[in-house]
């Protein structure tokens, strides 16, 4: 959304820069990551021997979220493509597991005493067994869950993606985009003119007050408030406490669009644009890069889309590549740079335990960072050209 919002008017020429062909084409790059992000996870959890007992799982549930984003990205809802895809995946995974059992439960216990298996990179030392329980002693099992703790586990859910599919149904999306629902006006004060001295396009203003994802998902925790028995009072407690955890985040994601509206409208945007638009065909190579540094720094790739979303489009323009391709880039390499930020160490780093450690963490992780992003440039680059320009959608 603020990817289309940043770089809406900034070519005129360019029809496809709406949050629906921008989140295709998204959806078009990173599912292909997708994919192997399971099988890495394995991998940094257990080591050779997780991905020995398990690769099957976790290539299904590549597989399930890799098609689940892509079909939801392309042909249901943008906003809806990572929550759909996690569902599919998990479901998938489930359906697995009632026809098959990896080799080794978890369940067992280890002989006591035991550490690690010694091929194992990054396995913790296990549970030792006790002197009355021998070696492969089932644990206890955790109590089930009931099928109705189930079903309110998964109401939220269901909600948010009846609710977003009902607001992207053709008659329903076009009657939200007029008003009452959606305002439109000039911003006062705001008379810029483009280079060819015409009026700019993002001097006016859209308000889409209730077709905005915020407003959707506001209206998604009403339903859920009565389906789960939650008072108002403990829900508005939880609200509350909710801004207040994000007030950072909500006021630098501010700042930085405030920046990005500023840099657009005086043209600095335009300048940067042509000066990268020197590497001519090259710049494919760098534009996930751009996004990848971007996220890294500030930690949202809101705030990526921003600052270099609008950059993208009018070095695409002036190189002679797809604006789309390279704005969609800019989200995707962002997407790399989310487990180098400082910021999403910090919390993940307070979240373990590991207050401190921040950069024991960002040691163990840059090299996967890294090797996706080399991945994604080659991509892009491919995307670029007649090999996979076929994959770009259009209008």
């Amino acid at each position: 959304v603020t990817l289309a919002s940043v770089t809406s008017g900034v070519q005129p020429d360019t029809p496809g820069l709406t949050v629906d062909n921008l989140g295709a084409m998204v959806g078009r790059q990173t599912p292909l990551l997708a994919l192997f992000v399971p099988l890495l996870l394995v991998y940094v959890v257990d080591g050779r021997r997780g991905l020995r007992q398990t690769w099957l799982p976790a290539v299904v549930c590549g597989f399930a979220f890799a098609i689940g984003q892509f079909v939801c990205a392309n042909y249901i809802s943008v906003p809806l493509a990572d929550i759909v895809a996690s569902l599919a995946g998990a479901a998938a995974v489930v359906l697995l597991l009632r026809f098959w059992q990896p080799s080794e439960s978890p369940q067992l216990a280890r002989p006591a005493g035991r550490g690690p298996d010694p091929d194992v990179d990054g396995s913790g030392g296990g549970v030792s067994a006790g002197a009355s329980r021998g070696v492969g002693t089932l644990t206890s099992r955790p109590a089930t869950d009931s099928r109705a703790e189930i079903a309110k586990a998964y109401a939220p859910y269901a909600v948010i993606v009846a609710i977003f599919s009902v607001s992207n149904l053709p008659a329903v999306k076009a009657a939200l985009a007029m008003e009452p629902w959606t305002l439109k006006f000039a911003w006062p004060g705001l008379d810029v003119l483009t280079t060819a001295g015409g009026p700019q396009a993002s001097a006016t203003f859209s308000f889409g007050w209730l077709p905005a994802a915020g407003t959707l998902m506001i209206l998604a925790g009403l339903i859920t408030m009565a389906l789960l028995k939650v008072g108002p009072g403990r829900a508005l407690k939880i609200y509350g406490q909710t801004y207040y955890e994000l007030r950072y985040a909500i006021v630098t994601v501010m700042a930085v669009l405030a920046l990005a509206y500023v840099m657009n409208q005086s043209g600095q945007t335009g300048t940067l644009g042509n000066f990268l638009a020197q590497t001519g065909g090259f710049f494919a190579v760098l534009s996930p890069i751009l996004g990848w540094i971007g996220v890294a720094v500030t930690g949202s790739d809101t705030s990526a889309n921003a600052l270099f979303g609008a950059l993208q489009v009018q070095t695409a323009a002036s190189a002679g590549l797809d604006p789309v391709l390279l704005a969609a880039a800019n989200t995707s390499g962002g997407v790399l740079g989310k487990m180098i930020s400082p910021q999403n160490l910090a919390i993940a780093a307070s979240a373990v335990g590991m207050a401190g450690q921040e950069g024991v963490i960002f040691r163990k992780v840059i090299g996967y960072s890294l090797v996706m992003l080399v991945f994604m440039c080659a991509l892009v680059a491919l995307q670029a050209t007649p090999v996979l320009d076929w994959m770009i959608p259009t209008p």
